[in-house]
């Protein structure tokens, strides 16, 4: 098939609804201080706890939840073992790229993807499209890892897909590397997923009792299984008809023999955007940053609810199905996000950089300087310091050398770990009053080891700061995070959480300053991870994580898993969003 370069023609027949509009830089800024706490804490719950006659970690370890998930040295109760990866963060969903109209679209792809890599690091794979036939390219492991010059000479042709994949569901094994290449009566297609399908379960299920086989298990596959058994022509509106069927979060890129088509969820949970070369070779990729590497200007968002189909005769937009009032993951602001990106028609870097500003100015604290956990609270801690005016320094350094597996010592290395990705810098922080901030707490086992390893290093005080509300519900939208048993702020108030991950004080950014920050925009926006009110309702239960048990299905009761369930303190209602 011969190299295509597509038309500045642009056929639109989706016309943005009300709340939706072309995406543009929206300028940020300080409101004034409201006292009010997130509905969603309890009175009890202080955005701002200081230190109180603090006991020793042994007296909450007794009514701990996390006791359940991790075990307690007997002679030592302030050692937690955990595997020493464990960043007690959400983990990055996956990220995609689609390019069209470019000879060389397989090495582009190839740099989209390391410019994306921070989405996921599990696995990588390329599908790229020549004379016709769907070649493809699959590998656990990073990008760097997966392709050599001789992996990307056997994907010539100028359109290409690409994907990079942390699991949210399917276990990480090579099948479940995407993208996905399946042939059926009317040609072939791969696709390439970010997001999670809410209803994913049913629909196997639904697809299986019919006959259909699964290879995977992933929840993409249903997608392709919907697809084939389709009536409707042309392709893409195949598409539009399987997409009907979904629920939950999806931005896609699909691949054929002469087509590339991009399609994101009538919510616009997960981001999508579109960018152009200057040779007009098309770009869809899930962040602003993968266009920059690869020298593509951005055009615009993919608008949630929005079939772009790309082929030799341009660029035609259509209405996925009736536009709903678009819920845009948050969590890309916070953490997930590389900061010189644009998401959501908003600078990473800024909203980062207001997020510690409004901690400094709800939250100050006497201190001698300001510190962050790198590298997703740096952003926050220059706001805070910037606006605290005090002096930001780096008084933790991340190694970026740390593989997943490391041989410990026979004799056993105090949180080992941490200490193998941060090293304190004693010149900065010991007899300092040290504020440090972090882009959130999830199971709070990681911040304790941190406070410990800054007190260790001499810091007079540690306080520590969070850019974000506390979370206590899990994510079904593509997200990974743990079931809300295990998530602390949803099993403490936050003098509990300080009390037991040992700081002199503690403070989250409040939910409704950061409503206040996106002004207008703030009902375009999915909280559920800190109001526990779900634009799409779950379908299924999460479990404590358990490894790829969790990711393959639940066979059996929910009583056959090991420890069973854990009553929540916090009752979250699983209703439609209605902030």
């Amino acid at each position: 098939m011969a190299a295509n370069t597509t038309t500045a023609t642009t056929t639109n027949i989706c016309p943005l609804s009300s709340n939706q509009k072309p995406t543009q830089k929206i300028p940020l800024s300080i409101f004034p201080k409201t006292h009010q706490n997130p509905t969603f804490l309890a009175q009890k719950n202080p955005t701002l706890t200081c230190k109180t006659n603090r006991s020793h970690h042994s007296s909450i370890c007794s009514k701990n939840p996390l006791s359940e998930f991790f075990s307690y040295d007997q002679e030592n109760p302030d050692e937690v073992s955990v595997d020493f990866d464990d960043d007690d963060k959400p983990r990055e969903e996956c990220g995609v790229v689609g390019i069209y109209g470019d000879s060389e679209a397989s090495r582009l792809c190839y740099l989209a993807l390391h410019a994306l890599q921070h989405r996921g690091q599990e696995g990588a794979g390329i599908v790229a499209v020549n004379k016709n036939v769907l070649q493809s390219v699959t590998g656990v492991g990073l990008v760097s890892e997966v392709f050599n010059e001789s992996k990307l000479d056997q994907l010539p042709g100028d359109i290409a897909i690409g994907h990079v994949r942390y699991s949210t569901a399917g276990s990480s094994m090579l099948k479940n590397v995407q993208p996905f290449v399946a042939g059926y009566r009317f040609g072939s297609v791969g696709v390439a997923h970010n997001g999670n399908l809410v209803n994913y379960k049913a629909l196997r299920a639904k697809l299986e009792d019919d006959g259909s086989i699964f290879n995977t298990s992933s929840d993409t596959e249903v997608v392709l299984h919907l697809i084939a058994i389709s009536k409707v022509r042309p392709f893409f509106l195949r598409i539009v008809e399987a997409c009907e069927k979904l629920e939950g979060a999806y931005s896609m890129v699909f691949a054929t023999e002469d087509k590339l088509v991009a399609v994101r969820d009538p919510y616009g949970f997960r981001p999508l955007v579109m960018g152009k070369r200057s040779n007009g070779a098309v770009v869809f990729a899930s962040e602003t940053c993968a266009l920059d590497l690869i020298e593509a200007t951005y055009e615009r968002e993919v608008y949630p609810g929005e079939v772009l189909v790309v082929d030799k005769d341009g660029i035609q937009s259509l209405c996925l199905m009736p536009h709903r009032e678009p819920k845009q993951c948050i969590f890309e602001h916070i953490y997930f996000a590389l900061p010189n990106s644009v998401v959501f028609g908003r600078s990473v870097y800024e909203s980062r950089h207001v997020f510690g500003e409004i901690l400094a100015t709800e939250a100050p604290v006497e201190c001698d300087v300001v510190i962050a956990v790198p590298d997703s609270g740096v952003v926050a801690a220059l706001g805070y310091a910037a606006k605290a005016g005090v002096p930001f320094q780096q008084g933790l350094i991340r190694s970026h050398y740390v593989g997943r597996t490391f041989i410990e010592p026979s004799q056993k290395i105090r949180d080992f770990g941490v200490k193998l990705k941060l090293s304190p810098v004693r010149g900065v922080l010991e007899g300092k009053r040290v504020v440090v901030v972090d882009d959130s707490i999830v199971r709070g086992t990681t911040s304790s080891k941190i406070v410990r390893l800054l007190k260790e290093a001499g810091a007079k005080e540690v306080h520590m700061r969070i850019a974000s509300p506390p979370i206590i519900g899990s994510c079904y939208y593509g997200v990974d995070t743990p079931s809300s048993e295990e998530l602390i702020s949803n099993r403490m108030s936050t003098e509990e959480i300080r009390d037991f991950i040992g700081s002199d004080s503690l403070a989250f950014l409040p939910f409704n300053s950061l409503q206040n920050l996106l002004g207008k925009d703030s009902q375009n926006f999915c909280y559920a991870c800190f109001s526990g009110n779900y634009p799409v309702k779950p379908r299924e239960i999460k479990v404590k994580s358990i490894g790829d048990f969790v990711d393959d299905g639940l066979s059996g009761s929910f009583e056959s898993i090991d420890g069973g369930w854990v009553q929540g303190l916090r009752t979250q209602n699983l209703q439609d969003e209605t902030v």
